[in-house]
């Protein structure tokens, strides 16, 4: 089974997953690892950590990662953490990606990582079209 990696700015990772526990059912259906990075903290001692709590998990069906923005350090962390691992890296992490790859555990790594982009980009809607 995948593990799912969430590194991302200070305690969003932890909210997006408790709010997407709770409107699937309560229970996370995959093994999952949250890294919140403190921009107070050095990114390299940071790395170091998050290193040895994925170490004591050991990822063997491969490792989805996902990370809130691009290019920022939850992301730059994120890159290193992928070299690890067969994994697979998306940025852009949303409440309806998070949801959409929870609600399809058994899926092997890159069928579960093409959910999690769709899952996001079909949650980015313009309910009003006459808006603007």
């Amino acid at each position: 089974m995948v593990s799912l990696i969430l590194v991302t700015h200070k305690g969003i990772g932890q909210l997006l997953l408790g709010t997407a526990t709770d409107l699937i059912g309560g229970v996370c259906p995959l093994e999952t690892v949250v890294i919140s990075v403190d921009h107070s903290q050095d990114l390299d001692t940071q790395y170091k950590a998050a290193k040895l709590v994925l170490q004591q998990r050991n990822p063997k069906g491969g490792a989805l990662i996902l990370t809130d923005m691009y290019g920022s350090s939850p992301s730059n962390l994120a890159c290193k953490l992928a070299e690890l691992y067969d994994s697979v890296l998306i940025a852009g992490l949303n409440l309806p990606m998070l949801i959409r790859v929870l609600n399809y555990p058994d899926l092997p790594l890159q069928h579960l990582a093409h959910k999690a982009i769709t899952g996001g980009t079909d949650g980015i809607l313009l309910p009003h079209p006459d808006f603007g």
